[in-house]
């Protein structure tokens, strides 16, 4: 692709969205922050718009975007049918982390939804992101802002790194305040069905879905959410996830040797590895810090020019199981048992 003279937007202020927003309208591409991570946005109703993100990224076309809208209010332009399921959950999280899958509409085009008859759809919890949407007087279709396959960015200078030369603007809104993506949950089937987990837990959602079920498939040939058939998250080294009780774990990555291997820990047991070449993604007793985190630790890697990366298996508990479907995803689920 052609170099793009990427703007960079370093004050998110009412001009400069605006600014982006007419560059939406016309049929550009622009990266944004969200609550979760940032966005590679375009006009989601024009397909050649669209198409512009997956040359940007090197995404494959028949792997669906997220559309990003303003309010719950105009669901109904892009989906056929809202079930009551919807109501509580919009209330609680429309704005918020989730994103549901309905039967969409004629009006979103395939090359969103790669040719399936149902659109993911979300309410960002972002300021910027939401006057983003409501000035461009659309939906954006959003996937994560970096090169396909690579770490997703959460922080500004991640997407810079990424996509400067081939997006038209990058807004900088600071570190994105959960740092992995939202839960995608499938309300066409009989039974309501997480297919990613993400920035809701599962936890929070049984409480209002009594009869939900999970489908984190690894693999499928027509995915219905992002994050289902690819490779993604994965640092440019090698990743091995270590499982086991504490002392063995430090045990078995302490008998390493080299200065080419790295480690990827919690602030509880960062002290006890030998190498230098190790950083702490938070304490094991706050899932929501070692989320917010993970994304950068394995870029910071990247730069470190690691060739292994040995990372301690995370407590799933609440956004815990987000967090380490991603690490499980970034190794390939290569898992050592010690």
């Amino acid at each position: 692709m052609n170099k793009i003279n990427t703007k960079l937007m370093d004050v998110p202020d009412e001009v400069s969205l605006k600014y982006c927003a007419d560059i939406i309208k016309r049929g550009g591409t622009v990266a944004f922050p969200t609550e979760t991570v940032y966005g590679l946005g375009a006009d989601g109703l024009n397909s050649s718009a669209v198409e512009k993100i997956f040359i940007a990224k090197g995404r494959p076309n028949d792997n669906p975007l997220i559309l990003h809208i303003h309010d719950i209010s105009v669901l109904d332009k892009y989906v056929k049918e809202v079930p009551k399921t919807l109501t509580v959950l919009s209330r609680l999280y429309m704005p918020g982390p989730l994103t549901v899958v309905l039967k969409k509409r004629s009006i979103v085009p395939d090359s969103v939804t790669a040719n399936l008859d149902t659109v993911a759809i979300r309410v960002p919890d972002n300021e910027i992101a939401l006057k983003l949407i409501e000035y461009s007087d659309t939906a954006i279709a959003a996937p994560s802002a970096n090169i396909s396959g690579k770490p997703s960015p959460t922080m500004f200078e991640h997407v810079v790194a990424d996509m400067s030369g081939k997006v038209d603007a990058i807004i900088n809104g600071g570190k994105c305040r959960i740092g992995v993506e939202s839960t995608v949950l499938d309300l066409t089937s009989d039974r309501p069905v997480i297919l990613r987990p993400g920035g809701v837990p599962y936890d929070s959602l049984k409480l209002v879905i009594k009869d939900l079920e999970t489908a984190y498939a690894l693999n499928t040939d027509t995915p219905k959410s992002p994050g289902m058939k690819y490779k993604h998250y994965a640092p440019k080294a090698d990743m091995v996830i270590v499982k086991g009780e504490t002392h063995k774990v430090l045990e078995a990555v302490n008998k390493m040797s080299g200065d080419d291997y790295g480690v990827l820990c919690c602030k509880e047991t960062f002290d006890r590895y030998n190498t230098h070449n190790k950083l702490c993604a938070g304490s094991i007793n706050n899932p929501s810090e070692i989320a917010s985190n993970i994304f950068e630790c394995l870029r910071l890697f990247d730069m470190m020019r690691i060739k292994k990366i040995y990372c301690e298996y995370f407590d799933t508990k609440d956004i815990g199981e987000a967090v380490m479907n991603r690490l499980l995803k970034a190794a390939s689920q290569n898992v050592i048992e010690v």
